[in-house]
């Protein structure tokens, strides 16, 4: 049986006392016997009864309310963000993980190349120095579900300022990071994403920005079939625009945003 609130207590008091009693009040004892006086006892007693099953019905929704989200039932409470390192890779926006395996992971710095860690940040090793890599600043860094060996890395940094470091192309290795060739791009100068086909690694999308401060005719939005042997431009506006970003829809890999 649900618990009466107070409130509900209240409601049918300040009822009974304001209506059925004065009502009562006004009869004479010498017709307490008569119709009226029964007339008078049925109605309070309706009325007693709506007025009781309504308190009852509101305090048992105001009881049987979902608790507002707080602080204190929040699950992600006890997470705390922390600095995992390392503390010589410049800034950063470039980051990738291997889905299927969750304590590796890949960033590029925007002037020290490409960082790799297998054991989910406590150790981070640079695996692009002493490559073929011509130019330090990463701006995308893209992984294939299927294959989580091949890695595509797209050179210069996106985000605009007053001073970037600019690129030299995509860069490509099918061994996690071993061993590195360029596959072309060479003059996107920027380049802000890079898309892999979940289920095939050598269809790959890049969106290059381009020079920053000219004009230039390689920016827009690059295909490769063939894992970045030849590439097809496949969005271009002018010599003026480029592509800041580029998202796979993740139930159709052949529907891009």
């Amino acid at each position: 049986m649900p618990t009466i609130s107070l409130a509900a207590r209240r409601s049918v008091d300040r009822f009974r006392s304001a209506t059925c009693f004065r009502s009562l009040a006004s009869h004479p004892p010498a017709t307490a016997g008569g119709t009226d006086f029964i007339s008078v006892i049925k109605v309070c007693l309706a009325v007693f009864i709506v007025s009781f099953s309504i308190s009852v019905s509101v305090s048992v929704n105001a009881q049987q309310a979902s608790p507002a989200a707080t602080p204190d039932n929040d699950p992600l409470k006890a997470l705390q963000w922390r600095l995992i390192g390392p503390f010589r890779g410049g800034r950063v926006t470039a980051v990738s993980g291997v889905a299927t395996q969750p304590m590796v992971y890949y960033f590029g710095g925007t002037g020290g190349g490409v960082w790799k860690t297998t054991d989910g940040g406590i150790n981070w090793e640079p695996i692009t120095d002493g490559s073929v890599f011509g130019t330090g600043s990463v701006g995308a860094i893209g992984l294939s579900d299927s294959d989580p060996n091949t890695i595509y890395v797209g050179m210069g940094e996106s985000p605009i300022r007053g001073n970037v470091s600019h690129g030299d192309g995509v860069y490509k290795s099918i061994d996690a990071g071993k061993t590195w060739k360029r596959i072309g791009l060479e003059d996107t100068r920027q380049i802000s994403r890079i898309r892999v086909n979940p289920k095939n690694p050598d269809i790959v999308y890049v969106a290059a920005q381009g020079h920053v401060w000219a004009p230039n005719e390689q920016r827009g939005i690059f295909r490769s079939k063939d894992g970045g042997k030849t590439w097809q431009k496949v969005l271009y506006k002018s010599d003026k625009a480029g592509a800041c970003d580029l998202i796979l829809d993740p139930t159709n890999a052949n529907i891009l945003y």
